[in-house]
């Protein structure tokens, strides 16, 4: 099983490689992209651009090698040297360029974040396994068709879910199904949506986000003692989203918090808690 699954692996880190240089070469807004990365810094906004090209460049070549059989061993491991390079650049580019775009999978502005050093790393480790396998994909896809896609597919999937750059595309628009399917304007427990919304609106932590806000009430749970109520917003250019804790019992406006999470990261741009009252739950993340 091991032997099969390493023989896949040039497949699986050439597409990656070739879909990266897709747009690193062919995307039009490839000069803002390289200027938003840590390339700039790096390297100096100059030459930004013709680095970030030329990476696209060996990008395609070497997937192109990869998924093209045979996959040979030299390959395998300059794969490997390059998916570890990835991963020292992502690993400097979070230490001292935190708001410099990825620039890896999309041109969309993604900050690097922890699943983007978890898809380097998932790469490197892929990468490396294939050096030590004994035939090239197309027999092992031969030998297992079914087992092999599966395989294939499991790990598309991880490479996909460890992409923020590729959420806009699959877990948006999960979240609106599930809003869709939830009825955000229904009530979970006793206490009435409205009631809460009410409650939300006479805070100091609503009135002090409201010129963020960008919708009405996008989706809520409710988590023990306290009801999450969130809107869509916007901070500092970047799509967001406000979450409101409320208490559902013997809550007053004074006791509502406010986190704005980053869409696209997830992380808590902002945090408000109410005027004098305890801090109450955490709020780091929006749940998926």
């Amino acid at each position: 099983m091991i032997d099969m699954i390493a023989a896949l692996q040039p497949l699986v880190v050439g597409a990656v490689l070739i879909w990266s240089a897709r747009v690193k070469l062919l995307n039009r807004h490839a000069a803002t992209v390289a200027r938003r990365s840590a390339l700039a810094p790096l390297l100096g906004e100059g030459r930004a651009l013709p680095a970030y090209r030329l990476l696209g460049g060996v990008e395609l070549i070497l997937g192109a090698l990869l998924v093209l059989p045979p996959a040979l061993r030299l390959e395998n491991a300059v794969a490997t040297a390059l998916a570890a390079g990835f991963l020292g650049y992502l690993t400097y580019a979070r230490r001292t360029a935190p708001t410099s775009s990825c620039g890896c999978l999309s041109s969309r502005p993604t900050p690097v974040s922890g699943r983007g050093l978890g898809r380097a790393a998932l790469l490197v480790a892929a990468a490396g396994l294939a050096t030590l396998a004994p035939g090239g994909w197309p027999a092992a896809l031969a030998d297992r068709p079914l087992a092999g896609g599966a395989a294939l597919l499991a790990e598309a999937a991880a490479v996909v879910a460890l992409s923020p750059e590729l959420d806009a595309a699959w877990l948006l628009p999960l979240r609106r199904l599930r809003a869709r399917l939830t009825n955000p304007l229904r009530g979970g427990t006793g206490l009435p949506l409205l009631a809460t919304v009410q409650q939300v609106q006479l805070s100091d932590s609503y009135r002090r986000v409201a010129p963020l806000l960008r919708s009405d009430v996008r989706e809520h749970w409710d988590d023990g003692e306290w009801r999450f109520v969130g809107h869509a917003a916007r901070y500092q250019g970047r799509p967001a989203t406000a979450v409101f804790a409320v208490p559902l019992v013997g809550g007053e406006p004074d006791a509502v918090r406010v986190a704005v999470v980053d869409d696209a990261t997830g992380q808590t741009l902002l945090a408000l808690a109410g005027a004098g009252r305890p801090a109450g739950p955490r709020l780091d993340v929006v749940p998926a």
